[in-house]
């Protein structure tokens, strides 16, 4: 009999924002496994680093971040077929996953390749985007309010439109983005509506002004709430 494969997700960056069921399967499984950067390093290991027992197995799936076409691809591979003989053995995985595995986590990509040849659960975590809303106080939907989750990546024009059709907005993946957004945000007349947090969750997080986070700019882990319908403090 396989093992199971378990998707956690592990949160935004405090420990404590685990949940009951994550941090069980993260104690009992024999097998973990985590994307790292090539320097070893990885955020969502580094999240529950004070809950490992120090006896399990730990699979590192580095990657390159590579914008070449197919270097995401390859990794991922690697990593399933790494995956794929453990759970093949008889034991079970847990791929820790910042946030949530099926909101722009990277557990997609390993739950694609192996969750046709084995058992798998998903495990639910808090997302960046409502740590993001506790964190700055700022409520975002109510009764029949629609929010868009838009990637700073995207051309202007259809961020432009997601913001006209909705009346809440989370901006993620600021990073290099962060000016035109701003200057967009300036245009659409929302500046007055939107916050700004980085890294959330994490001992480095800071909420800024817009106008400090022009100066000091975005990392990647960057978030702009905008609500058309709260004041913004």
């Amino acid at each position: 009999m396989s093992g199971t494969l378990y998707g956690l997700g592990v949160g935004p960056g405090d420990p404590e924002l685990l949940t009951l069921k994550a941090l069980r399967l993260l104690k009992s499984c024999p097998t973990l496994a985590y994307l790292a950067g090539m320097s070893g390093e990885s955020m969502a290991r580094g999240i529950v680093a004070e809950h490992l027992t120090g006896q399990q197995r730990e699979i590192v799936l580095p990657m390159s971040f590579d914008p070449a076409p197919g270097a995401a691809d390859a990794a991922y591979d690697q990593g399933a077929q790494a995956i794929a003989e453990e759970l093949a053995a008889g034991r079970d995985v847990a791929v820790l996953c910042e946030g949530d595995p099926f909101f722009f986590g990277s557990f997609q990509y390993l739950y694609n390749r192996l969750s046709g040849r084995f058992p798998v659960q998903v495990v639910p975590g808090v997302s960046s985007v409502m740590a993001a809303s506790a964190e700055l106080g700022l409520p975002l939907t109510a009764r029949n309010d629609a929010l868009a989750v838009i990637p700073a990546t995207r051309p202007e024009e259809e961020i432009a439109g997601l913001l006209d059709s909705a009346d809440a907005a989370a901006i993620m993946k600021l990073g290099r983005h962060l000016p035109r957004i701003l200057d967009l945000l300036d245009r659409l007349g929302l500046s007055e509506k939107a916050r700004y947090i980085e890294r959330v969750g994490l001992p480095a997080q800071r909420i800024l002004s817009l106008a400090e986070a022009r100066a000091s700019g975005a990392p990647y882990f960057s978030i702009i709430l905008i609500s058309k319908r709260s004041a913004v403090p």
